[in-house]
């Protein structure tokens, strides 16, 4: 009992992110399932963060508080800024949301009132991993009704092919633009807790590595399903954690190798919908057969 007490204390903090990280993932895939690739939801995360600090910080607020707040501001926030991305062929968008990671950084640095500029900022607010995890339940019921309603149904559609989708009576930019609102509010939510786990936000905390982690961690999982991002956002945060535990001399060599080998072995992620379908016909196939 006293080894897994030492063990959960150890890895505590690697659940915890693991949790943040797959809000990310989630806001990454949003868009990214309505056939838009995008890395915006680095700049809503530091939206949520900063102004979930200033609202915990001036006016006391708790996480009952915090969470709806900051997903409303993002998805508004979102708004805007698919309002403008939504004009731009697909690797212009992708460029421009690179862009405002930048842009938001320098707003971050520019305005120390606000955000504490280069020193950043404390946010003395503690959250439990069991609110991290109810939160994330609760965004996965979201995920999942959302897969199995129209919504859900269009967007396949759109991802795939948007001009027969529009000739289906389908609205592609209508879509794209909900995609982008789910993406803003989730990546808001996600800023938040990141900034009440790291109890501290500065213009580093939300910027490209961020990108680069929710990007991998949504094609290590698998971007056909939302299950995906969560379960490659855990891989990904774990993995690091478990290298430098059995092999510390050589943790980023077994971290490349593990991740290409699941890359080219399993192309489509961890979670494949289509092979999963695939092999569930093949079972019926053989049950129904003499």
């Amino acid at each position: 009992m006293e080894l897994l007490l030492d063990f959960w204390a150890a890895y505590r903090s690697t659940v915890a992110f693991s949790i943040v990280n797959a809000f990310f993932a989630l806001s990454t895939y949003a868009v990214l399932a309505a056939g838009i690739l995008s890395f915006a939801t680095v700049a809503f995360a530091a939206f949520g963060g900063f102004l979930g600090a200033q609202l915990a910080l001036s006016l006391g607020l708790g996480i009952g508080w915090l969470v709806p707040v900051t997903a409303i501001a993002g998805l508004l926030c979102a708004y805007l800024v698919a309002a403008v991305f939504l004009r731009l062929d697909s690797h212009w968008m992708a460029l421009a949301s690179l862009a405002l990671i930048l842009i938001t950084r320098v707003i971050v640095i520019n305005i120390p009132s606000v955000t504490g500029g280069v020193n950043g900022m404390s946010v003395p607010l503690p959250i439990t991993l069991g609110t991290l995890a109810v939160l994330l339940v609760i965004v996965m019921i979201i995920f999942h009704r959302l897969t199995h309603s129209w919504y859900g149904i269009a967007a396949t559609a759109v991802r795939e092919d948007a001009a027969v989708a529009s000739s289906l009576g389908i609205a592609p930019r209508r879509i794209q633009m909900i995609a982008f609102c789910i993406s803003g509010a989730v990546g808001a939510v996600g800023g938040m807790m990141l900034a009440l786990v790291l109890k501290f936000v500065s213009p580093d905390t939300y910027f490209i590595h961020l990108a680069f982690t929710m990007i991998a961690a949504v094609v290590l999982g698998g971007s056909y399903h939302w299950a995906g991002a969560i379960i490659g956002a855990g891989v990904f945060t774990a993995l690091p954690v478990a290298t430098q535990a059995i092999i510390p001399e050589f943790q980023e060599v077994a971290n490349g190798v593990v991740l290409l080998l699941i890359m080219i072995f399993m192309p489509r992620g961890l979670v494949d919908p289509r092979a999963i379908r695939l092999r569930r016909q093949a079972r019926q196939s053989q049950q129904a057969s003499p």
